[in-house]
């Protein structure tokens, strides 16, 4: 990729004082094997279809997001989650390009497939925002969130990295929110997928970093001492 860009792209720095942690749509309808998009494919015999999807969620994205709850947590810095599905049971909310989605996964609000899984279920007092479209700044006020914690740029971990985080943190560096996506606790279907959506929003959206770096650099301004 050529780098004549990276001189206008704007610094963002990890500060437990206004970084938030953004976890995007980690629910059984889409981040479980056994649940909501899971077993619809297994019940069309595709599930293999999916398997790297839901291998990185349960071998790369699931652990990395806990450590990096647990450090946001340890630092007392805002941990925010973000998840994706109708309002209505009827799904008559929904945006028409994500319905189909949506049915197959039973994925409204109050249903068992739209709650988070339980490997990095929410804390008490930490805020869980549900947006019906991809970008979560197109259906709720996560901007408004931000200005009430104090958030001035946020670290985005979950799936899918090419539709609901990436939008998301491209809108939020629209509305002047520094974004950093983790490269290694954010998943979608290949790594092809992967990789060039990391690359194109590295060009002037904000910046990409592994689990292990956003922590360093949580901890070091935190005072934290590495283990």
């Amino acid at each position: 990729m050529s780098s004549y860009i990276n001189q206008f792209t704007n610094p963002i720095a990890i500060d437990p004082n206004d970084t938030a942690l953004v976890v995007i749509d980690m629910q059984y309808a889409s981040g479980s094997r056994h649940h909501g998009l899971g077993a619809f494919l297994a019940g069309q015999g595709k599930l293999s279809d999916a398997e790297y999807r839901f291998n990185r969620i349960e071998t790369l994205i699931i652990p990395n997001t806990q450590k990096l709850l647990a450090a946001w947590r340890k630092a007392k810095a805002p941990v925010i989650y973000v998840t994706v599905g109708s309002r209505k049971a009827d799904l008559s909310d929904a945006p028409p390009h994500l319905r189909k989605f949506f049915d197959i996964c039973n994925n409204y609000e109050g249903s068992f497939e739209n709650g988070i899984v339980a490997e990095l279920a929410p804390q008490s007092g930490e805020p869980v925002l549900l947006k019906n479209t991809m970008g979560a700044f197109a259906s709720l006020p996560l901007d408004k969130v931000f200005d009430e914690l104090g958030v001035k740029s946020a670290v985005y971990t979950g799936v899918s990295t090419n539709n609901c985080v990436d939008t998301t943190a491209r809108e939020a560096a629209d509305r002047g929110y520094g974004s950093i996506l983790i490269s290694d606790a954010t998943g979608t279907c290949s790594d092809r997928m992967q990789d060039v959506t990391l690359e194109s929003f590295l060009r002037l959206f904000g910046r990409v970093a592994t689990t292990d770096q956003a922590i360093a650099e949580l901890n070091a301004k935190a005072g934290v001492k590495q283990a």
